[in-house]
C-alpha cells in the first residue's frame, strides 16, 4: 500500500504543476506577443470634440495686453456657455460644448467645433484673431478638462476615472482601478462607447497582442469599460453566500459532538473496567 502511495505522489506533483502553468497563462496579458518587439500602433486616442466636452482654451501672444479678453484667467466679463461669469472672477470653468456642438467664445462668439482635433480648433482660432485684427501673432492652446471614463465589474475599485488630458490606453485604466480580479475575463473585456449619436459596443482581448490594433485600445471620453467575470464566479454568485459559514458552523458542532461523545464513551469504558 505505502510503494502505491510513493509512486502516486509524483503524479499528483505534475497534474498540481500543470494546472498551476495553466491557470498563469489564463491571466496573462499580450501572452503571444514576442518580447523586445516594436510595432506601430494604428489607433486613434481621439475622435475629436464631442457635445458635453468642456474645453481650456487659452490665447498667447508677445502683446500680452491683446489677449486679456480672450483668456478666462484674465478677462474680467469672460463668456461661459452664453453667461456672464462675475467681473474680477480668476476661475477657469472652460467652454462647455452644447448640443449642437458650439460653444461661446469671447469676442468671436460662436464657434462650432463638434468633430474638430484640439489642434484644428486652435489653428481655427488662431487665424480669426489674425485675420480679424484681435491679434497679431496668437499661439492658442486647447485641453479637455472634462475626459472621463467608467470601469465597471471584476476588478478591484470599479468607478469613474478622471484624467488630465485626452490620451487613456486600456491598460492604463485598468491599473487605475487596481487591475483584474484574478476571476475577472481577460479574453471578453467591453467597451461601449457613444459617437456621434450611436452607442457602439465593441470587445477587446486583452490576452492577445491584437489589443494594440483594436479601436479600443486608446479609450475616448465617456466610454464605459466593462469586465465580466468567469463562469465560475456567475455560478458562486448564485448560492447564498452565508453558506459556507453554515458549512464551516456546522461542521465546528459535529466535531464538539463527536468530541464529547468519544470522551463519553471513553470514560464508560473505564468506569466499567473498575
Amino acid at each position: 500500500m505505502q510503494t502505491k502511495f510513493k509512486l502516486l505522489l509524483p503524479l499528483v506533483g505534475v497534474l498540481l504543476m500543470t494546472v498551476s502553468c495553466r491557470q498563469q497563462r489564463d491571466i496573462a496579458y499580450v501572452k503571444d506577443a514576442a518580447r523586445d518587439s516594436a510595432a506601430t500602433i494604428a489607433g486613434e486616442f481621439s475622435k475629436g470634440i464631442q457635445a458635453n466636452d468642456i474645453l481650456y482654451i487659452y490665447v498667447e501672444s508677445q502683446t500680452t495686453q491683446a489677449t486679456v479678453p480672450f483668456n478666462q484667467e484674465t478677462n474680467k466679463v469672460a463668456v461661459y456657455n452664453g453667461t456672464v461669469m462675475n467681473p474680477g472672477s480668476s476661475a477657469v470653468q472652460g467652454y462647455l460644448v452644447n448640443q449642437d456642438g458650439d460653444i461661446i467664445f469671447p469676442v468671436l462668439g460662436k464657434i462650432h467645433v463638434l468633430g474638430l482635433t484640439h489642434a484644428e480648433l486652435a489653428r481655427s482660432i488662431e487665424q480669426r484673431l489674425k485675420s480679424e485684427g484681435h491679434v497679431l501673432d496668437p499661439v492658442v492652446i486647447v485641453k479637455l478638462m472634462n475626459f472621463r471614463v467608467c470601469v465597471l465589474g471584476d476588478v478591484a475599485r470599479p468607478g469613474q476615472l478622471v484624467v488630465q488630458g485626452e490620451r487613456l490606453t486600456i491598460f492604463e485604466a485598468l491599473s487605475m482601478v487596481g487591475d483584474l480580479q484574478i476571476s475577472g475575463q481577460r479574453e471578453n473585456v467591453t467597451v461601449i462607447r457613444e459617437e456621434n449619436g450611436s452607442r457602439i459596443i465593441g470587445n477587446i482581448d486583452l490576452s492577445s497582442k491584437d489589443v494594440f490594433n483594436s479601436p479600443y485600445y486608446f479609450l475616448h471620453q465617456n466610454d464605459v469599460v466593462y469586465v465580466e467575470p468567469n463562469v465560475r464566479k456567475k455560478r458562486n454568485a448564485d448560492r447564498d453566500p452565508m453558506v459556507m459559514t453554515y458549512i464551516s458552523s456546522g461542521l465546528s458542532v459535529v466535531s464538539v459532538l463527536s468530541s464529547m461523545f468519544y470522551y463519553w464513551t471513553l470514560s464508560k469504558y473505564y468506569n466499567s473496567r473498575q
